[in-house]
């Protein structure tokens, strides 16, 4: 049992820290001040080849799998949740293709994410059917008029980088919408400036801005047979599955980040003529909010390892979820102690501690919530997939 990166991730950890603290750190701030999109981070992404981390070297990345991913998106979210999310984006849409797309699709659609060139987004979740994807309301029916090609139409809710994508992974019913047999959800790629292709809001959200999320409508959007992925409903939860590692990293990053400028301050910080990093109740909740922190990233390295490997089908769905479930119940513990630790001006723009506290229960919610997760893993040791004899 090895608990060492190899030196080729250590090296890749490395490198992003110093990119990190260098171009992320000095504009985290400014980035969700305003809200913008922040392009001059994705080209600075762009020249690290970050873009293509996950992505096959014969599709242009670099190979690095689901634990390089994990590693520079821990680094980044120490900083920005918003950027952590920006190198997320070239996974989640990325691996419905990369699971169940033919040759064809790769080569179509990998290597132009791996390179920077297009983005992408997955849309899967509505406004009836977030957690319940089989309650989707989103339709492809057969064109009477051209063999093999569909009409989709529907609404997808909360699409994060709806607005600068390319094109998108769509999930749709084939059939009758009201149905909920898991074999009538079917995968599509869909050309996000097509014709009947609509973007009507961009939601108002409480944190992780500078990358939207928003609605998108689909009015009789003709896909052809070449765009549609295989798998269905199960592809679509293996790929959420294969993530669920990623989005613990953003958990333990952001942890990470809010206790190193929460422990820094009470260093510092006078009360009672002493700093409040020698008052012995500071120290053990310092304490145990690394421990936790270190747990996670047990939990989200093993999960990481995991979906390398290609285990992230039903019986490895328990550990996959124990990551994100706890990596990210844990960014928002520590965010909440960050700002506490700082006390008054921990709630004060003044101190990235606001920005860690509002950013961190997005975590919780996206790609599964936190409910849905224990659901997941209780299911699993019910079923014994998780069992100890």
């Amino acid at each position: 049992m090895e608990f060492e990166l190899s030196s080729e991730m250590r090296e890749l950890q490395l490198s992003v820290r110093h990119l990190a603290q260098a171009k992320i750190k000095p504009r985290a701030r400014e980035i969700d001040a305003t809200g913008d999109y922040p392009q001059d981070i994705f080209d600075e992404f762009q020249k690290a080849d970050l873009l293509g981390l996950c992505i096959p070297e014969e599709y242009g990345g670099s190979g690095a799998g689901i634990m390089g991913l994990t590693l520079a998106i821990e680094e980044v979210t120490k900083y920005s949740n918003v950027l952590g999310l920006m190198l997320l984006l070239t996974r989640l849409p990325t691996g419905p293709i990369m699971i169940a797309g033919n040759e064809e699709q790769k080569q179509k659609y990998l290597p132009g994410i791996a390179r920077g060139t297009q983005r992408a987004a997955f849309c899967l979740s509505e406004s009836g059917a977030g957690s319940d994807v089989a309650g989707m309301r989103t339709r492809a029916i057969e064109d009477p008029d051209h063999e093999g090609r569909f009409l989709l139409s529907g609404t997808k809710c909360w699409i994060s980088g709806g607005m600068q994508a390319d094109w998108l992974v769509v999930f749709a019913k084939v059939g009758d919408p009201t149905s909920r047999l898991h074999t009538g959800i079917w995968g599509f790629i869909v050309d996000a400036h097509a014709e009947g292709v609509t973007r009507p809001r961009v939601d108002r959200k409480m944190g992780v801005k500078g990358i939207d999320t928003t609605e998108i409508v689909f009015d009789n959007v003709a896909v052809g047979p070449r765009d549609l992925i295989g798998g269905g409903f199960a592809l679509a939860m293996e790929s959420l599955n294969a993530m669920r590692p990623i989005v613990a990293a953003r958990g333990i990053g952001l942890a990470e980040g809010a206790l190193m400028y929460a422990t820094q301050y009470v260093k510092e910080r006078q009360a009672f003529t002493k700093t409040i990093a020698e008052f012995q109740g500071i120290q053990w909740e310092i304490a145990k909010c690394a421990t936790e922190i270190e747990a996670a990233r047990l939990l989200t390295y093993r999960a990481a390892w995991l979906a390398d490997q290609g285990k992230y089908t039903k019986e490895y769905v328990p550990m996959l979820s124990m990551a994100k479930y706890f990596a990210s119940e844990v960014a928002v513990k520590a965010s909440r102690l960050a700002l506490q630790l700082l006390g008054a001006a921990g709630y004060m723009e003044d101190h990235p501690t606001e920005q860690y506290y509002r950013d961190a229960p997005q975590l919780t919610i996206v790609e599964g919530t936190s409910q849905v997760q224990l659901g997941l893993i209780a299911r699993g040791v019910l079923s014994r997939d998780l069992w100890w004899d």
